[in-house]
């Protein structure tokens, strides 16, 4: 037969209250003590709701077996290492972590699955992003551990991090130096909250010196940009924006440098070749003049090769294609008759015009321009120094050669037989110095245009 027991109250032997009910609330247990179901009992109705008891004592390595109802801040600043979930899990067992000292993204955590999968899948997870955090509530055999909630917010702060060429730091910021291809792969894009644009220099290759009465060549084009959070001193080309990135291969060209010119029919110099970086493309340096080339003109570019003598050769244009702010600059113009050439133009100067004369003078190639985006103040994309020679038939006459442009840009030949124009100086796109007509015929040929270089650099933390 049922029976019934109505009590408001029930005591212990010392008269404290151990199950109380006041206007529909009820009250198990005294102050102090502690409630537990007997071994083999189980309990209904009072379920996790998705929270855990966090454990404010940071871990550094696994704590053999994570505790279901627990919630770990785990501190990998020294090394990564592996929480392993619990064996033989039942379902509504709950696990939670947290970066504790924002380093997941250098030493990550890994979240050991202990023969259960995690979302469906066998395999661990991985946290690999500062700040991360995870709550994790074991369901089934089928889908195991499952995320029910992160701490993904717009308020986390995140850095782009990648990897690629040449990497060096300058404080808070890492600087990814290409010489040559290969690949920008970013793994994380960041957030406005850190950073979440690079800044970039793209230089092209410079063109080549003509060979005979040859122009300097051209200084590959110059472009730049330096994003919002970054700090260096930049060109007065930049942009100035960096660029916005996102967890992907940015495939990097790096443009040679233009062959240099040889005495003779057909022996032009060739122009430089074009670096990119995502969205970004600098034209090769145009070639400079060559008197017996056929055409014997200078060509466009990143800047302008310079003219050769006959006719008083016009140097070519730079900036082309077009961008702003410009890529490059003209080239210079030679002198006429059988004097100097012109020099090839800079990223940050016109070449000079050749002056006639006895002596005459070559014109002298562009200035580059400094950029401090790998840590230093460096000038790079010069235009190479217009070359000269012989007058009056046989009869020489002397002239003076054009000087590089600042930044690597190479000289013109000597008043010398037989001499060479100076190449451009490698990894800077800078022009190659024009060849010499002594004495006459010569075989002297214009200096090899320098190769290019692509930088990139972000905040990293």
């Amino acid at each position: 037969m049922a029976s019934t027991i109505k009590v408001n109250n029930i005591q212990n032997q010392c008269g404290a209250n151990i199950i109380n009910e006041s206007a529909n609330t009820i009250t198990i247990g005294a102050s102090g003590d502690t409630i537990s179901l007997a071994a083999g009992a189980s309990q209904t109705g009072f379920g996790r709701t998705g929270t855990v008891d966090w454990n404010t004592t940071a871990i550094t390595a696994d704590p053999a077996n994570a505790v279901s109802g627990t919630g770990y801040f785990a501190d990998t600043t020294s090394a990564a290492f592996t929480i392993t979930l619990p064996t033989s899990p039942s379902a509504g067992d709950i696990i939670a972590v947290r970066d504790y000292a924002q380093t997941f993204a250098t030493n990550n955590l890994t979240i050991g699955r202990n023969s259960e999968p995690i979302d469906g899948i066998a395999s661990d997870l991985i946290l690999d992003t500062n700040g991360d955090g995870v709550t994790l509530v074991y369901v089934d055999g089928t889908q195991g551990w499952k995320s029910v909630n992160s701490n993904e917010t717009i308020n986390e702060v995140k850095f782009v991090a990648a990897s690629g060429g040449t990497e060096t730091t300058s404080g808070d910021f890492k600087i990814h130096t290409f010489t040559g291809p290969g690949t920008f792969t970013v793994s994380c894009g960041g957030n406005s909250a850190g950073s979440n644009s690079v800044s970039y220099m793209v230089i092209a290759g410079g063109g080549g010196g003509g060979g005979d009465y040859g122009g300097g060549g051209g200084a590959g084009g110059y472009r730049e940009g330096k994003a919002s959070t970054d700090s260096y001193t930049a060109s007065p080309l930049n942009a100035p924006a960096g660029l916005p990135v996102t967890a992907q291969g940015y495939p990097i060209t790096v443009g040679g440098g233009g062959s240099g010119g040889v005495s003779g029919p057909g022996g032009n110099a060739t122009s430089g070749s074009n670096s990119v970086f995502s969205t970004i493309t600098s034209a090769g340096g145009g070639r400079g003049g060559t008197l017996n080339g056929s055409p014997n003109t200078a060509n466009t570019g990143g800047s302008g090769g310079g003219g050769t003598v006959l006719g008083g050769a016009a140097g070519a244009a730079g900036n082309t294609p077009p961008v702003s702010p410009p890529q490059g600059n003209n080239g210079g113009n030679g002198a006429g008759a059988c004097y100097g050439a012109g020099g090839g133009g800079g990223a940050g100067a016109v070449g000079t015009n050749a002056i006639g004369g006895e002596p005459s003078v070559a014109g002298p190639g562009g200035a580059g321009t400094t950029s401090s985006i790998n840590g230093t103040p460096t000038a790079r994309a010069g235009g190479g120094g217009g070359g000269g020679g012989a007058c009056r038939g046989d009869s020489y006459q002397p002239y003076n050669p054009g000087t590089g442009g600042s930044g690597g840009g190479g000289a013109g030949a000597i008043d010398s037989p037989n001499a060479n124009g100076v190449a451009g100086t490698t990894n800077t796109g800078s022009g190659g110095g024009g060849g010499n007509n002594y004495p006459s015929p010569s075989v002297s040929t214009g200096g090899s245009g320098g190769s290019g270089i692509v930088i990139i650099r972000y905040k990293f933390q």
